[in-house]
């Protein structure tokens, strides 16, 4: 059934690129106002400050995190904070009566041992864990409609296993030959201040980062596992390249049918996510690039056979700030409240 319109919505962690990438998509939304901008380290004063190019859009002054005073002015909350800094502040919210969406990777993973071991923080609750619904949309979107909280998908796990699921949950593949090689821009470790992310580190530079120990490999191998039907592990592999935004995974695994064609593949994706209009697969022979997704919520997926080897190659490409972020917690707001899924996002990419 579909939910009032005019939702009002406060964007807690707003001074970061997450945040801000929710309020400029969110300005275009017909059914939500951004009634509040929260922001823990710059309470009361002006959002525009920090952010010159929403000066007459942004008027407001940001407000303390106040889970009683966010309650009178909104309906929902979009925690774009933190790792660890989500897991204090939902459950206050809930408990205010909230719907919650949180971006960061406090509750995507359901065992507490697993988020301490690979996030190096206490886990919260495990009833907030449980009561935590896994919002990749195109997966598990009948799980997010109606929820009241949605914890967001991580950026690489998201251009990873829309890339991967179809072909893993109909056994085409050999889950644990699966090899992920995946690039990054600039903005994905955030707007504080990082010495890797200085212009001198990244400019004519491309290295790997967090090899062996990135947090969203345990994300990934959680949702391969649900569509394995058993545990998957993988290796995953993360470089940082000289760009502001996108993602590009590169994936690589072995057939369980060397007889099956490119074409094969591309006939299973279309299938799968047809009427699900944010993952376009390309035509057999062509492969995305980053730049054509730049500022969209799109997932664009190119496959390859290579007959010589028994392996397939998928490229997926998304855009980090936004089907990695933003884009994606808004798609999980509309399946919440029962509306299209693409409202507030039917924007092409921007190009070049």
């Amino acid at each position: 059934m579909t939910q009032s319109t005019n939702v009002r919505a406060a964007i807690v962690g707003s001074t970061g690129y997450g945040g801000v990438e929710l309020i400029r998509l969110l300005a275009a939304h017909p059914n939500v106002t951004v009634t509040s901008v929260v922001s823990s380290s710059a309470a009361g004063t002006l959002f525009s400050e920090g952010f010159p190019h929403l000066t007459e859009i942004v008027t407001d002054t940001l407000d303390a995190v106040d889970p009683e005073l966010i309650r009178g002015k909104a309906d929902v909350v979009f925690l774009a904070t933190p790792h660890g800094v989500s897991a204090k502040l939902a459950p206050d919210f809930l408990e205010a009566g909230l719907k919650v969406i949180d971006l960061s990777g406090d509750f995507r993973l359901k065992d507490p041992a697993t988020y301490k071991e690979w996030y190096k923080k206490d886990a919260p609750d495990q009833a907030y864990l449980d009561l935590a619904v896994y919002g990749m949309s195109e997966l598990f979107g009948e799980e997010v409609s109606g929820a009241k909280f949605v914890s967001n998908p991580g950026c690489f796990p998201t251009a990873t296993t829309l890339g991967l699921y179809p072909a893993v949950q109909a056994g085409w593949i050999d889950p644990d030959s699966i090899v992920i090689d995946s690039k990054t821009g600039v903005s994905g470790s955030g707007r504080g201040l990082n010495l890797s992310a200085h212009f001198s580190e990244v400019n004519e530079n491309f290295k790997a980062y967090k090899v062996g120990q990135h947090q969203h490999t345990p994300e990934i191998e959680m949702v391969l596992s649900r569509a394995a039907g058993r545990p998957v592990t993988t290796t995953f592999t993360t470089h940082l390249v000289p760009m502001t935004r996108g993602i590009m995974s590169t994936m690589y695994a072995a057939l369980t049918d060397r007889s099956r064609t490119s074409e094969d593949f591309t006939q299973l994706y279309r299938q799968f996510y047809e009427g699900r209009r944010f993952v376009r697969v390309r035509p057999t022979g062509t492969y995305p690039a980053t730049k054509e997704v730049y500022g969209s919520n799109y997932c664009d997926i190119g496959l390859n056979v290579d007959a010589r080897t028994g392996r397939i190659t998928i490229i997926s490409v998304i855009d980090n700030l936004v089907k990695g972020a933003a884009g994606q917690a808004i798609q999980n707001l509309n399946l919440m409240m029962g509306w299209d899924e693409a409202l507030g996002l039917r924007f092409t990419p921007v190009y070049p």
